[in-house]
């Protein structure tokens, strides 16, 4: 889950509850978050970006993850 403010500079902000898992997949799952930002950096507009992270990101396709993300940024983008 990605929330987006517009702003005068880029903000990032991580988030895992404990219902994505205990600290370790927690930290993955961050660690994930930020790889995927980080692969799309290019995409990003000045503003606010906090990305929650939920239980099925450790299970799922990065690759996959990396279209949608993608996809997220490029709308954001054309707003």
């Amino acid at each position: 889950m990605l929330f987006f403010l517009k702003g005068p500079e880029k903000r990032f902000g991580f988030v895992a509850s404990k219902k994505v898992g205990k600290s370790v997949k927690r930290n993955r799952a961050k660690r994930l978050l930020r790889a995927l930002l980080l692969a799309n950096f290019d995409d990003l507009v000045d503003g606010t970006y906090i990305l929650v992270a939920k239980p099925k990101i450790l299970e799922s396709d990065f690759g996959l993850m990396q279209k949608r993300m993608h996809n997220i940024l490029k709308s954001i983008r054309n707003d």
